[in-house]
């Protein structure tokens, strides 16, 4: 494979928001693996990415540290991107996966619900991207949001209106940002898993709940994970340099 072709991640150092447990996790192990330095971001407990990081490290592959930062916030957003260049002198990825996944009808929702949303979903991930531009290379520099498949699906339930239409607009920011930032040789991608069966979408639902979703899906199973990871490292190698504007939605069939 021509080294400019390759999905290596030797000598990147990527920033993953959200991650010390569920998708997040899988992707700083997915990218670790790949040779790349990653930053663990969380907002509440540090036990849990402090354990990722001590995984990681002892490895010998990646490294990974982890970060305390709020990114709903444009100032948490600044911290985090600051905090990675103190420790590791560069920025080559930036991968938005932190979020709300809130569950109320338009009967129940309220000004502070909403603008929860928008700010963990759209207001955090696309500030984080705008501090990010400046350090990331040109070319060669990565961003992925996250957003869902339930913006495609007919089978969207009432209560995630929040959700939904805070996934539905970073969709659209991430397509103006691909013809944006492509002009400096950076692609802007997003991914939109399926149902994954982590903390965050077990929450709040009953088992009969959770089994209907998952037997929307042609396997009858929730995603894993690890299921949404290696999508995720091959957009941020330099292999995917010609994938830039795309909506990959990894999951299974759920959504076609």
């Amino acid at each position: 494979m021509s080294a400019d072709l390759t999905t290596s991640l030797a000598g990147k150092v990527a920033i993953i928001t959200g991650s010390s447990r569920g998708i997040g996790a899988a992707i700083v192990r997915r990218l670790t693996d790949e040779g790349a330095d990653v930053v663990i971001n969380y907002v509440n407990s540090s036990t849990p990415a402090d354990e990722l990081a001590n995984e990681i490290n002892s490895k010998g592959k990646g490294s990974a540290v982890a970060i305390k930062a709020d990114v709903s916030t444009i100032s948490g957003g600044q911290l985090l991107i600051d905090e990675t260049l103190k420790v590791y002198g560069r920025l080559d990825i930036l991968i938005c996966n932190a979020g709300l996944m809130g569950s109320k009808p338009l009967a129940e929702i309220d000004e502070e619900f909403f603008d929860a949303h928008i700010n963990s979903n759209v207001k955090g991930p696309l500030f984080l991207a705008k501090a990010a531009t400046a350090h990331l290379p040109k070319p060669g520099g990565r961003i992925i949001f996250f957003s869902s498949s339930l913006t495609g699906s007919t089978t969207v339930l009432p209560n995630a209106l929040s959700y939904v239409a805070s996934k539905g607009a970073i969709e659209q920011i991430s397509r103006v940002l691909a013809k944006d930032l492509g002009t400096q040789g950076l692609t802007v991608n997003t991914v939109s898993p399926g149902p994954v069966d982590t903390d965050l979408f077990r929450a709040g639902k009953p088992e009969h709940v959770q089994k209907f979703i998952a037997g929307q899906n042609p396997n009858n199973r929730l995603a894993l994970p690890e299921d949404i990871a290696p999508m995720v490292a091959f957009l941020v190698s330099p292999a995917a340099r010609w994938v830039n504007g795309q909506n990959i939605r990894v999951n299974g069939g759920f959504v076609v």
